[in-house]
């Protein structure tokens, strides 16, 4: 009998790891408020498009889980035996890590990926390595405002889970994306936008 062991339980997929085989298998849950049909096609769609991203990714040069297979609604995929993100930043390792965040940024940015779920829970740290995980709302697009939302929820993610290295975390991440996204320029100037634009409704 495979031992199965439920490591993660989210609003749209539950994570369990495969400890015999070192798998990890994604299984997005069935909403129970949509009508059957439609909400195995919005499940199975899904998984297709966030296995799609992984491997567009992994193919960019970025470190992700490798995908064994995907079926239905479920996508088994190597298991990166590392810690969080979350749980390994800080200010002796600030800098380091958010020069090699922001040349991850980059590289998703230039292939036109969003990953729009860029947060500290979402890099998986394993030796000197950086692992980026859970394509599951991301897209592929072209679209500057799209590029600077998604490096706008990183920072906000950053000022609310690590407030106590956020400016040296923010200015080692963007120097880093700057230096390795040939297009960045437009980019920065629509975060800087958006970040204005924050700013006047929390006031």
């Amino acid at each position: 009998m495979i031992s199965m062991r439920l490591i993660r339980q989210g609003a749209e997929a539950n994570i369990y790891l495969n400890e015999k085989e070192n798998l990890v298998i994604k299984d997005r849950i069935k909403k129970g408020y949509r009508i059957t049909e439609l909400d195995n096609h919005i499940r199975k769609s899904r998984t297709r498009a966030e296995s799609k991203l992984m491997d567009k990714a992994h193919n960019a040069g970025i470190l992700t889980p490798k995908i064994i297979s995907t079926e239905q609604n479920k996508i088994t995929m190597t298991h990166i035996a590392g810690k969080r993100l979350k749980d390994t930043l800080d200010k002796n390792n600030v800098k380091t890590i958010m020069t090699v965040i922001g040349e991850i940024i980059a590289k998703l940015h230039r292939n036109n990926i969003i990953h729009g779920d860029l947060t500290t829970s979402n890099f998986i740290q394993k030796d000197a390595e950086i692992c980026l995980i859970d394509f599951g709302l991301g897209s592929i697009s072209t679209s500057v405002e799209k590029k600077a939302v998604d490096i706008h929820l990183f920072e906000e993610a950053m000022e609310s889970t690590h407030s106590e290295v956020y400016n040296p975390a923010i200015k080692s991440m963007i120097s880093a994306y700057r230096k390795n996204y040939e297009d960045s320029d437009p980019v920065l100037k629509r975060l800087e936008q958006i970040r204005k634009r924050g700013r006047y409704v929390k006031r």
